[in-house]
């Protein structure tokens, strides 16, 4: 983005955060910066009034002079009470963006890349000049009104005078060059940043606590993690010497220019040319040209990293509208399945990746059928699960649902008809009633539907125990929270899968894994009877993730992935017939559970 464009786009934030607020900020924020070369001209008059002894306009110019300065005091101060509030608009603004941007999205293409993760992480990290643009913006324009004054001042006292506006120029580059190379150094090292981020994290996570422990790896996180900042801080340090001795020099070359400017107006008033009041005049314009120097340097050094945190927000955004581009739904979510959900020569690998995970995948899974997905891992099982969610789009071949493109079809509508528990579930640190109520949000607080979910996933023995039943805090991060174990918290997840009670598509991946093998084998029971339940209903398909090849046999249909390819499909009786990798594998588990 050009810096016009991005400056048009950090007033048009502020205009959204808060109209009025925007307004007001910026009229008291000019009018202080306005009210600044005002002081100098009345010193200016005073003097002269005063050596003139003209009492007179002396009393009026030192009247002037303290309600100037009340206006450039209290503007600035009223105007800051007023930014704070805009700056926190502003900021959840912005907050809410980066959160629509990460997690607003159709798909999750973008959550698996490293350039995303990068930038992601250096905005967040420059959370000041991305937040504070606004103000920064205001106050330079507002700046700009004063140096508008100030170089009229100038000229009409000594036009080499305007040579110090010159002399300004050294310091400005130096800051501009000074910063950019901090900034490169921040770019080149955010994936290092990411790192000890990381490693910080591992040292204060709960789930992180008992490797860590057992292993020793406390004092190891926290050795890189030290390297990691070491690292940084001394690429920043160097970037930041270099950039000071620059602007040093700099700001060196300004002062020679401010000496010899004085110097000029000096000599003219002893030969006669200016008044004592345009001495003072030229002293005060010239101080506050040194200020406004030092101002401009750092208000430069602050838009532009504003600027770069700006570029890669759009970048973010250009990111996310090339990934998921806006589609108009061409049909409607069926009511029920009538045929069921076919897979057409589907292909797919993951962004930034050259490697098919899954290759020509020629699948039918017929309506109202119960259909387990079997493989090794890295076959390409829960990719699988994530196209029938739609949280990626094949890269080729379609998923037609009743021979309608699912591409053709709403997503949200699509994922209102689905109930889905996972490996990696979502630990929901709420009341257990509304950790649970989650997976079916209109009824979340029908305490008979959730009643209904704990029931069908057999968790009901767990909120037995609970303090509180479903009105129990769960997790650590709530006052008088009741933290749960592994399994319990899956069984927590299983019942929020469990709300919906019409889907057309029943998706559980491997999401018993902290259960033991009988109690998956009485889970996946219950969910088969409840999926032919409603599949006598809606048509629905229950598809079942899992590696226990003993708890698949249940199936109407159990389709072997291999390779990212479809090696096997059939039911278990069939199957073991076959005698291929599923007889081999299914034979392998039997002999390890005798």
């Amino acid at each position: 983005m050009n810096a016009a464009r991005t400056f048009g786009s950090i007033l048009r934030a502020g205009w959204r955060a808060s109209r009025w607020r925007m307004l007001a900020s910026f009229a008291l924020l000019l009018l202080t910066y306005v009210s600044r070369p005002l002081i100098p001209l009345a010193l200016k008059y005073v003097t002269d009034a005063v050596v003139a002894r003209n009492v007179r306009e002396a009393t009026f110019a030192a009247a002037v002079l303290p309600l100037v300065a009340l206006l450039t005091t209290t503007g600035s101060r009223v105007a800051q009470v007023i930014w704070v509030e805009l700056a926190d608009l502003n900021r959840i603004g912005f907050t809410q963006e980066l959160a629509g941007l990460a997690h607003g999205t159709d798909g999750i293409a973008h959550l698996e890349r490293s350039d995303y993760a990068d930038r992601l992480e250096l905005l967040r990290n420059a959370g000041n000049p991305l937040y504070r643009s606004l103000d920064q913006a205001l106050t330079a324009i507002s700046l700009a009104a004063q140096f508008a004054i100030t170089v009229v001042l100038l000229a009409q006292l000594q036009p080499l005078l305007l040579l110090l506006l010159a002399f300004g120029v050294p310091p400005l580059l130096a800051g501009r060059w000074s910063w950019n190379r901090i900034d490169a150094v921040r770019v080149a090292s955010a994936d290092t940043w990411r790192r000890t981020q990381h490693l910080l994290a591992l040292t204060i996570r709960e789930d992180a606590a008992r490797e860590a422990r057992i292993f020793g790896l406390q004092p190891e996180f926290r050795r890189r993690m030290r390297e990691g900042r070491r690292e940084l801080r001394t690429r920043l340090f160097r970037a930041r010497l270099a950039g000071l001795a620059l602007t040093v020099a700099g700001q060196l070359v300004f002062a020679g220019g401010y000496a010899v400017g004085l110097l000029l107006v000096v000599r003219g008033a002893v030969a006669g040319h200016h008044s004592a009041g345009d001495v003072v005049l030229a002293v005060t314009l010239a101080a506050q040209t040194n200020s406004l120097v030092f101002q401009v340097v750092y208000l430069a050094q602050f838009l532009q990293l504003s600027f770069k945190a700006f570029g890669r927000l759009a970048w973010l955004r250009d990111l996310v509208r090339g990934l998921y581009p806006t589609r108009q739904p061409a049909a409607e979510v069926p009511q029920s399945l009538e045929d069921g959900i076919f897979f057409d020569g589907v292909s797919f690998r993951y962004p930034g990746t050259s490697r098919d995970i899954l290759r020509d995948i020629q699948l039918k899974l017929p309506a109202g059928t119960t259909v387990a997905i079997v493989g090794e891992n890295g076959a390409g099982k829960s990719t699988l699960g994530k196209l029938l969610c739609r949280l990626y789009d094949p890269n080729g071949g379609r998923i037609e649902i009743d021979g309608i493109d699912l591409r053709d079809l709403p997503v949200a509508a699509w994922r209102a008809r689905i109930a889905a528990g996972f490996q990696d579930f979502l630990r929901l640190q709420l009341t257990a009633r509304e950790s649970i109520g989650a997976g079916d949000l209109p009824a979340i607080d029908d305490l008979h539907s959730v009643r209904a979910a704990v029931s069908r996933a057999d968790a009901g023995d767990l909120i037995a125990r609970l303090p509180h039943g479903l009105d129990t805090p769960l997790g650590s991060s709530q006052a008088g929270g009741t933290e749960l174990s592994g399994g319990q918290w899956q069984k927590v997840a299983l019942a929020r899968a469990m709300m919906r009670t019409q889907p057309l598509l029943l998706l559980l991946d491997e999401p018993a894994s902290a259960l033991d093998a009988h109690a998956e084998h009485e889970l996946f029971e219950r969910y088969a009877a409840s999926a032919r339940a409603v599949a006598r209903e809606t048509g629905g398909i229950a598809v079942f993730v899992s590696h226990r090849f003993s708890t698949v046999r249940m199936a109407d249909l159990i389709v072997v992935l291999d390779g990212g390819r479809i090696a096997e499909q059939g039911t278990h009786e069939s199957l073991i017939a076959l005698g291929g990798i599923y007889a081999e594998l299914f034979t392998l588990q039997a002999s390890a559970y005798a």
